[in-house]
């Protein structure tokens, strides 16, 4: 009797699919919240925080998000601007979309 040990290359193939399904959220996510940046065309000058919206996968989570300064002031607004939230909007108005992305990548579809 010979016995096989395959749990690392589970625990690599369920690894893989992770970072897969969070690359395609945060890529979907990115693309949402610079499409809810241009909602507003009084919001875009230059462009310059909509093309600096990225993302990044670590490990278990993924971050969406500006390194632009003024970008806190757009999305949360001031006393004289309404706030724009265009991660928290892109996030919250396509949980259902999320969840198929994880689904679809962790169930291997």
């Amino acid at each position: 009797m010979r016995i096989v040990d395959n749990t690392g290359e589970a625990r690599s193939e369920k690894d893989a699919a992770v970072e897969r399904a969070l690359t395609a959220v945060g890529m979907f996510l990115e693309g949402e919240a610079k499409l809810e940046l241009e909602s507003d065309p009084r919001r875009v000058d230059t462009g310059n925080l909509r093309n600096s919206v990225t993302n990044v996968v670590e490990e278990t989570s993924v971050h969406v998000g500006t390194n632009v300064e003024y970008g806190i002031y757009v999305h949360e607004g001031t006393r004289k601007m309404a706030a724009n939230r265009f991660l928290r909007n892109a996030l919250q108005n396509n949980i259902d979309q999320i969840r198929q992305y994880l689904q679809n990548e962790l169930e291997g579809k």
